[in-house]
């Protein structure tokens, strides 16, 4: 199973959080960052439904998967 970590951190004047090199959009207090992030992580881990999906990986190449749709990875927030 992966793992996913949301980090919050100071961005841009405010809070946001972060996943390796992606911000969130910013937010006026931490408290605020920390919450949107548990929100996602929740959502993350979520079951959906399955179904195909495609998708191009870093050499240019597509793939096409059936993706079970409850494999989730596991979450966490940090501050």
């Amino acid at each position: 199973m992966s793992h996913v970590t949301y980090a919050v951190v100071e961005h841009d004047g405010g809070w946001a959080y972060k996943v390796g090199d992606v911000y969130s959009e910013t937010f006026a207090t931490q408290k605020a960052a920390h919450a949107a992030a548990a929100r996602a992580a929740r959502e993350q881990r979520t079951p959906g439904q399955g179904g195909p999906i495609e998708y191009e990986d870093s050499s240019g190449r597509w793939h096409e998967e059936e993706e079970r749709g409850d494999d989730r990875p596991g979450t966490e927030v940090k501050d």
